[in-house]
């Protein structure tokens, strides 16, 4: 497996990954304007763009996605549960779905609170074993903090979703799995982040306070200090949807 993180702008994470041996990759959370270094990452690890994924509808940054999904010929992915919302053709992604990539297996989990379309994708590398390798947790998990939970409204009630989301997907996989948000330091995404750019399961058990939380004591933590929506939200969240281009 080869494997690429890109630090970009508004603090955001995006990734390329994939299986040079047989020449298929994976493209997570493209921001508008980082298209080329998509296309040449390919070009250099001589392998195809197969699918493009974005693990929600992003409100903090006009997407890539759809427009490198063009120029690859790859399908754009976005969670099932935006069949209705947006204005373009898309690949719908269901939980518990698995993706082949040659020899990288994509699970994909459906994780909403942040969004109701949220997910993260777990990830196995087959030549090294069975096991699962990492998962990248979008805007539901990042390092010493989790996604903000206002952004679709009903911020107590998304809260909650967050909380269960958090426990009955992530949180019971293995310690050893390691953790690649969708952001670090510097996002409106979310309150308290780390400027380190990947963690594991078991620190983030261990140090993360928001994990450690019951459910009401969570829902109260992560909606006393909601920070401001980010710069042109609405634009943004109507161009990912298609409404405008």
């Amino acid at each position: 497996m080869f494997f690429k993180q890109l630090a970009t702008k508004e603090s955001s994470l995006s990734y390329f990954f994939g299986c040079g041996g047989l020449g298929k990759a994976v493209a997570v959370d493209v921001v508008a304007g980082d298209e080329d270094w998509f296309i040449e990452a390919a070009r250099e690890a001589k392998v195809e763009i197969t699918h493009v994924i974005d693990t929600h509808v992003h409100a903090d940054h006009y997407s890539g996605g759809r427009a490198l999904a063009q120029r690859a010929h790859a399908p754009y992915c976005l969670h099932e549960s935006n069949r209705d919302r947006v204005k373009f053709d898309f690949l719908p992604l269901q939980d518990g779905q698995l993706l082949d990539i040659g020899n990288v297996r994509i699970k994909v989990l459906h994780t909403p609170g942040h969004t109701l379309d949220s997910l993260c994708l777990l990830v196995t590398d087959k030549r090294r074993g069975e096991a699962p390798w990492f998962v990248m947790t979008g805007d539901t998990l990042f390092v010493g903090a989790t996604g903000r939970p206002d952004l679709a409204g009903q911020e107590r009630e998304m809260a909650g979703v967050l909380h269960d989301s958090l426990h009955t997907k992530l949180l019971a996989l293995p310690n050893e799995i390691e953790v690649y948000p969708g952001h670090q330091a510097g996002s409106a995404c979310g309150a308290g982040l780390s400027g380190k750019p990947a963690s594991t399961l078991g620190f983030e058990k261990r140090w993360n306070p928001a994990l450690a939380m019951e459910r009401a004591a969570f829902i109260d933590c992560v909606t006393k200090e909601i920070p401001p929506r980010p710069a042109e939200m609405d634009a943004m969240v109507r161009f990912n949807l298609g409404v405008e281009n």
